[in-house]
């Protein structure tokens, strides 16, 4: 657990002193959040012109200020103090897991924050180098996909926006966006100005992600403008879900300003709705009374709790009570069904992983295994499915009521008996039959001495007066069954291997071992050869009997499940396929955690694993562990399928290398966003020639860097 807790803290923080943080951990009396406030603090005391050196600039080159008009910017930044909430939109965001941090950055003077604008673009040599003595560190390498700076606890920010911007559709329409004059002009609203402002961030931060030559980039501006969002008191523990629903909402929203000029008020026209929203209906019975309503949905939610599998919660989701077409003619008075009657190209669904538990009175993380497909047909869930599927449904409630009919006749075979202990039928005859065919042990002793009792030979409480003698003396259970004239003889071997695991229950009997411990099993005093020949037949045929029962019974259930499995697998309902894009995973409890996200790579073939600034090829092996649950306290939280039309795009547009694909973008850009680009890389260089000249004069006695290397960032910085 100690180091289970110290690996999330080194994600959280970013700092890689073990001892460190074990002494935080321990200041903190093992309390996660508790620690990372202390470290939290401890960075918080750095200078605030040090920490504004240290961020690169997402705001000087960019499009903000460039097309928004000169009081839309003044409304946006902290200069204006008679608007606090205008100010306070440019804080750091705090993790929408955790409450907000007292005295965080909240109490930092406006003027500081002025002199972080002015200086992003300076970053401080010690603080980018100082700790990454090798290129490789801190430079990307050829076409991978880069990282994504965590600015404390924003793991979430970066797991969403990672995944959305490996959709290149969405991609497209973010660099792509822009705004008449005439509509910036017009926009007086806070909102307005503030969604305008942050989708020009996002271009900003999207051109870098893709032109970069930085191994990772730094998400600052964005998030600030995200912060006010997450202020208010009634929202301070949002979760990541509410985080992307309002992500997506500025940007709907930011899109309707351009959809407003041609078609004022058109939603069906907004790309971001076409793009991420689809519509369900629901039909259904309540107090008898038939309803039905068209719904829009964004991310669809899904409960995890109680099911195996995603197909099993959709299932769950879509059918509420009994709704057949005994049903829908209003023989019950609650129920209903949901059939999607449009798809979003991204269908998203969000896993419900979280339930409060009353008696704690806290949040809980629901931990149970879910598994899902990286390919998922949608047409059991469509309308114009409705007719088959309902056919589907009662046969496949009529398979289930068989199967568990199958299973009872089953369990009455393998567990055997009437006391608490029970045991497999075939196995409890198999052992009488043994029983009776040992032969008596020659040191055995003489009749005159009592019998002892044992587990086979007389079981306690197993004497009755129907196997004593005239006087009432008691004799052995085994030979008062098989001496007496008896036509119940069968019965009575029944009655024996019925009560012979009963006396054994802790320990189920098991099959004869060694001659020599053969030999001192017990054994039937006197049975004659007829009496053993009749026993053993009947026993053998019995036996025999049961075992093709069971197999019978056996062959049956996995007939049914075979039909139960397959039910859906008509090529009828398998026209809608959806690939699964990405999987954002949630590691740890309610309170306090870390988010990462597995996407998968066209052009590469293979899922990528994106924590923060590392980007690590991955598999679908490792994927399933880390995702599906169960194991440990890591799971999924959101999946993220995409149609086969934008696969089929993806894959198209893919064709050649991600390094040829992102340069053919890059050179697309606007020419502001493009500038912003180049100009980065050429902070990059020169920042880099810089440390090396510091790293040259600080040890002399070190050798020069190759001249290969050399020659290769000279060429570059040209």
């Amino acid at each position: 657990d100690c180091q289970m807790l110290l690996n999330q803290l080194k994600e959280i923080t970013e700092i890689q002193d073990s001892a460190f943080l074990h002494a935080a951990l321990k200041a903190a009396n093992g309390d996660l959040m508790e620690a990372v406030a202390f470290l939290t603090e401890e960075r918080a005391q750095e200078p605030a012109q040090d920490a504004a050196a240290a961020e690169p600039s997402a705001w000087e080159g960019s499009a903000v200020g460039r097309q928004l008009p000169p009081d839309a910017a003044t409304a946006l930044t902290p200069h204006n103090k008679a608007d606090p909430r205008a100010a306070a939109a440019f804080r750091p965001l705090e993790s929408p897991k955790a409450p907000a941090a007292e005295g965080d950055a909240a109490d930092r003077p406006q003027e500081a924050h002025s002199a972080e604008s002015k200086n992003r673009s300076k970053r401080k040599r010690c603080e980018v180098w100082g700790e990454n003595p090798k290129q490789s560190d801190w430079r990307r390498v050829g076409d991978w996909p880069v990282g994504m700076k965590n600015i404390g606890n924003t793991c979430w920010f970066s797991a969403v926006i990672q995944s959305l911007f490996q959709l290149p559709e969405f991609r497209r329409l973010v660099l792509g966006y822009s705004l008449p004059q005439n509509v910036l002009e017009s926009c007086h609203s806070r909102t307005g100005k503030r969604n305008v402002v942050f989708m020009q961030e996002l271009q900003c931060l999207f051109a870098l992600m893709l032109g970069t030559r930085r191994k990772f980039v730094d998400p600052s501006a964005a998030l600030e403008l995200l912060r006010d969002a997450f202020r208010s008191a009634e929202e301070q523990q949002q979760d990541v879900s509410e985080f992307t629903h309002k992500l997506l909402d500025w940007l709907e929203d930011a899109f309707q300003l351009a959809v407003n000029v041609k078609s004022p008020g058109d939603k069906s026209e907004n790309p971001m709705v076409q793009l991420f929203y689809g519509t369900f209906l629901t039909e259904g019975v309540h107090e008898g009374n038939t309803f039905s309503k068209i719904e829009t949905f964004g991310q669809y939610p899904l409960q995890v709790n109680g099911y195996r599998n995603l197909n099993e919660c959709l299932e769950g989701a879509m059918v509420e009570g009994e709704m057949d077409e005994a049903t829908a003619s209003q023989s019950a008075k609650y129920g209903q069904e949901r059939w999607f009657t449009k798809l979003p190209p991204v269908l998203t669904f969000e896993l419900s992983r979280f339930e409060f538990n009353q008696s704690l009175g806290q949040p809980e993380k629901i931990h149970t295994r879910l598994e899902f497909p990286q390919t998922i047909f949608m047409d059991r869930y469509l309308y114009c499915s409705k007719e088959l599927i309902r056919m589907k449904r009662e046969e496949l409630k009529r398979l289930k009521g068989k199967m568990a009919l199958l299973q009872q006749k089953l369990e009455r075979y393998m567990k055997y008996g009437s006391g608490p202990a029970r045991f497999p039928l075939p196995n409890m005859l198999q052992y009488v039959l043994e029983f009776v065919a040992t032969k008596p042990s020659s040191s055995l002793r003489s009749p005159a001495e009592p019998p002892v009792p044992d587990a086979f030979s007389q079981p306690s409480g197993l004497v009755s007066r129907t196997e004593s003698d005239p006087q009432g003396s008691a004799l052995p259970f085994s030979q008062g069954l098989l001496e007496r004239e008896d036509p119940r003889t069968e019965d009575g071997a029944f009655f024996l291997a019925e009560s012979e695991p009963r006396q054994r229950s802790r320990a189920s009997p098991q099959p004869s071992g060694s001659p020599a411990e053969a030999s001192e099993r017990p054994a039937p005093h006197v049975v004659s050869e007829e009496e053993l020949n009749l026993v053993r037949t009947c026993l053998q045929r019995w036996r025999n009997e049961i075992e093709q029962d069971v197999r019978d019974l056996k062959e049956s259930i996995a007939r049914v499940s075979l039909s139960v499995e397959q039910m859906y697998c008509d090529p009828l309902l398998q026209q809608v396929p959806y690939r699964l894009h990405a999987v954002l995973v949630h590691e740890g409890q309610a309170n306090a955690g870390h988010y990462w996200a597995f996407i998968y790579d066209q052009p590469r073939r293979s899922w990528l694993k994106y924590n923060d600034i590392s980007v690590t090829e991955s598999s679908w092996e490792e994927l399933e562990r880390d995702s599906f649950g169960g194991l440990k306290n890591a799971s999924a939280y959101c999946l993220m399928y995409i149609s086969d039309t934008v696969s089929r795009s993806v894959a198209d547009g893919a064709e050649g290398s991600e390094a040829g694909q992102f340069q053919k973008e890059v050179e697309a850009l606007p020419p502001e966003l493009r500038h912003y680009v180049q100009e980065d890389n050429w902070r990059l260089e020169q920042e880099a020639e810089e440390w090396e000249e510091e790293q040259s004069c600080k040890i002399p006695q070190m050798e020069p860097s190759p001249a290969s290397e050399s020659q290769d960032l000279s060429s570059e910085s040209g």
